[in-house]
Parts: C-alpha cells; structure tokens; sequence
C-alpha cells in the first residue's frame, strides 16, 4: 500500500494549480490525471483511494509519485501526438468523395459500386497517393462513407414519371387527403419464409456461420397499411396465396374499422389492378380513392420499410422449425407496430425528394 507524504512550497502549488487549469482548458486528461493525483496524496488520501476515484492502476499513481518527486512539473505527461497526418490533403479528399460520389464507371472502372482494391487504384490513378486496400474502409468512414449491401434498381425504371409522380402526383394527394380530412394509407404485401433468410453477421475468419433450416417452401403472407398521418397500421396475415379476393377482403375489414374517407396509395401488383379488384374501388368510390405508385418504385413506399425492420429483428438468422412457429414470431412483431404508432412515423419516413415536395 502507498503511504507517501510530501509537502509542497505556496508558491510551487500555485504554479501546480496552475498547470492543472491550463491541461483542463487543452483536454490533456492524462496530465489532469497525474496533477490531481498529485494534490489527492498531498492531501492524505492513499494510493488505493486515489486510483478508485481517477480509474486508474494503483500502480499507476505510484508511478506518478515518483515520477513528481524526482522531475516535478517537467515529468507531468504531454498529449499525445495526433498520429502521422492524413496522406491525402484537406482538397484531395474533397475531390475524391466527389468522385466516388460519381460512382465507378465515370471514373473508368466496371461495375455499378465501388470495391476496395478500385478506391485504392483510384487514389493512386488521380492523386499518386498509395494506401493499403486494409485502410481503405478506415479512409471512407473518415469521409462519411458506409459499408452498405447494395440494392437492385430494375433497368424498367422510369425517371420522367417518378418526377412527375413527386412534383406534382404526390403533393396533390397530399393536399385532397387534408381537405378530405382522409386516412393517407401506403400498401403493400410482404412474405415470410419458414425456410429462414440470411444476412451480415459477424463470425470467426474462415468459419462461415451456420443457421439451421427446415427446408420447406412456405411463407406467412401479410397485406399491410400505414396511415401517413398518424401512423396508424392496419395488416392481415394468411397462409394462402396473396391474390384479388384476400386483398378485397382486407380491405373491406379496414373500411369497417373507420368511419374516415380512404386515399389508399398502392402499386402495380397484379391482385391491384385486376378487374375483381377494380370493380371493387367502383363499389367504394365514395369513401375509398385509390392512388398508384410509379412502376418500379419501392422507394417511394414508407411501409417497405416497416417490414424490412420486422425482417430483420424478428425472422433473419432464424430457424421456424414449425409454420406456427414463424407465424408466431411474424404476429407478435406485427402486433407490436399495431401499438406503437409514434414508432411507425419514425421509423417509415418518406425519402428525401417526397418529404421536400409534401
């Protein structure tokens, strides 16, 4: 146990005190450790005391005794040094978030996204700067960049109608909705495997991980809503194939929920747009507008996102060994969300183009 004692001059303390304010003012937390070490021994608390309150090895704090006694405020401990500056200046690293931005083709290479050993031969192409491919990923962080799985954009993508569709289609849904004082519901379907779905984990280096699957070809349907608004969901889960009669019926089971007109937004699928379910919207055209997104357009629907969470907290790396199982697990996420409104509008905003025309 330590037990050293030792006074200090008035004057030399004051100078002590001094150095202390000026490591706090510079956020040097390894020589403000040190210092009040200092002034805890002088001050008749032991080493043992001193490391509890500072977090540190009672060795440590011995270490910084001696080292006081021997060199006073000369051994107190400078901050460290920043580490060697970045390779690529302030301006090259500008220039070059904005052409990865560009993506790779306009740069010269093949491929729709960029890879590692590409952004390595880029830097060294446009500004003759070598960095190991292992430090790439630490360079693009640093550049606000993210390591992201990238998603499929079907080539029948139709820009001029999406910008139709935001400009002027969207905000004048919007508009009716509030003067109608309607429920603004975005629609869609999503599946759930018994099979099981992987993604990213983290796993030892060469052991690939292993989930266990029963191998059968089933799924949990489930029609959903999103009210704009409120957030509100509305869903209805089946075992059976999605087609015109069960999405009618889910329909018609909202409709009987609420008094309030209806702007329903939904996309191109066919139990949509077939002649069953046509004749159905004629049926309700006093309460119930219906609204199609653009072709191709998952992006513009927030309730994409909704399953995307459901999928990847509650059935992704999960093993169903039984259809009950999984429709189970899928029907407490989704009675979750039922009560959980506020969760829904945060989670299901709108993309940025939408959000800045509404």
């Amino acid at each position: 146990m330590c037990c050293l004692r030792f006074t200090m001059s008035a004057s030399y303390r004051k100078a002590v005190e001094q150095q202390l304010k000026t490591a706090q003012h510079l956020g040097n937390l390894r020589q403000v450790k040190y210092l009040l070490a200092i002034f805890a021994v002088m001050d008749g608390h032991s080493c043992a005391q001193v490391a509890g309150v500072l977090r540190v090895h009672e060795k440590t704090v011995i270490k910084w005794l001696g080292v006081f006694c021997c060199y006073g405020l000369q051994g107190a401990p400078r901050q460290k040094p920043p580490g060697r500056p970045p390779k690529l200046t302030p301006t090259q690293q500008a220039a070059l978030t904005s052409l990865l931005d560009e993506g790779p083709v306009k740069a010269g290479f093949s491929g729709a996204c960029w890879r590692s050993p590409m952004i390595q031969q880029l830097i060294y192409d446009r500004f003759g700067v070598f960095y190991n491919v292992f430090y790439i990923a630490q360079l693009l962080k640093n550049l606000g960049f993210s390591f992201q799985k990238a998603a499929f954009v079907s080539d029948h993508l139709d820009e001029a109608k999406r910008q139709a569709w935001r400009t002027t289609t969207w905000p004048q849904i919007l508009r009716r909705a509030k003067e109608r004082k309607a429920l603004l519901l975005f629609g869609d379907e999503a599946s759930f495997p018994q099979w099981g779905t992987l993604t990213y984990t983290w796993a030892r280096r060469g052991q690939q991980p292993k989930v266990k699957t029963c191998g059968k070809r089933k799924g949990y349907k489930v029609f959903g809503l999103i009210d704009y608004f409120t957030g509100q969901f509305f869903y209805q889960g089946q075992e059976g194939r999605l087609n015109s009669t069960a999405y009618i019926a889910f329909l018609r089971r909202v409709l009987e929920q609420t008094s309030h007109p209806i702007i329903l937004i939904q996309d191109g699928a066919k139990y949509h747009t077939s002649a069953e379910t046509k004749a159905f919207f004629a049926q309700q055209i006093a309460r119930l507008e219906v609204c199609q997104l653009p072709a191709y357009s998952p992006d513009y629907n927030p309730i994409e996102k909704l399953w995307k969470k459901i999928k990847q907290q509650d059935t992704h790396l999960h093993y169903f060994p039984t259809f009950e199982a999984l429709t189970e697990k899928v029907e407490q996420a989704l009675l979750k969300f039922t009560n959980a409104p506020e969760e829904i509008l945060a989670l299901c905003s709108l993309p940025t183009e939408l959000a800045q025309a509404a």
